[in-house]
């Protein structure tokens, strides 16, 4: 299967009615340990006419040893770039959902610091549901796309920039707790970490309401 390279369709017609296109995507919504992560990229229209990064991709489909180089190239291309995080007792508190929402808000809010976000900006988000406006808006549209990562170069640079933050945040956790290998499987559900998770139980970094969803293969 071919892969398909994302463009800058959409974000030039968004352009067109927008000073700015705000960009965001999330990783680590499926692991058992460590925080969600939203990335957020700002394009304008002076961006917009620059060459897509070579290499930029969904952060998926890039292979993970040059998702950092990838990564660095795409912030460099972006008028400015964020990661807003929530942490694994927020998603047991709230929910994965509004946790998503609220690692968004952080991440506009980081861009919002840098002064480049008008009031009149949009904001493109990764998937078919707006989970930013319930947990609390930006003040800005929000335009929900399927497979924009995909098909979006500003989403697939906001999807490889918080892989690259969250990857390297999980390797810094495993020096805590190193059994649970999260250097290699990043929190997510590998059989290493449920091995562990059942000889050990569950550190502070696990999300316990999904390890407890999750216990007829973990336990």
């Amino acid at each position: 299967m071919a892969v398909v390279e994302p463009r800058l369709t959409l974000e030039r017609r968004l352009l067109r009615e927008y000073p700015l296109v705000i960009a965001c995507d999330e990783v680590g919504r499926g692991a058992l340990a460590g925080p969600v992560a939203v990335g957020a990229v700002a394009v304008d229209a002076a961006r917009a006419r620059r060459r897509v990064p070579e290499g930029l991709r969904d952060s998926k489909l890039v292979p993970a040893a040059r998702r950092p180089d990838v990564a660095a190239r795409a912030a460099g291309w972006v008028a400015a770039s964020s990661v807003g995080w929530a942490s694994a007792a927020e998603v047991d508190e709230i929910g994965i959902i509004r946790a998503l929402g609220l690692a968004a808000l952080r991440a506009v809010n980081q861009l919002r610091e840098h002064d480049v976000v008008p009031e009149e900006a949009i904001v493109l988000l990764d998937g078919n549901h707006d989970y930013i406006t319930p947990a609390g808006g930006t003040g800005l549209q929000v335009r929900p796309v399927v497979k924009a990562d995909r098909d979006c170069a500003s989403a697939a640079a906001a999807s490889v920039i918080a892989k690259v933050a969250r990857d390297g945040l999980m390797t810094r956790l495993h020096d805590e707790a190193p059994d649970y290998q999260w250097a290699r499987n990043k929190g997510y559900a590998s059989l290493e970490h449920r091995a562990a998770i059942r000889a050990l139980g569950l550190s502070t970094h696990h999300r316990a309401s999904w390890a407890i969803a999750d216990a007829p293969t973990l336990f």
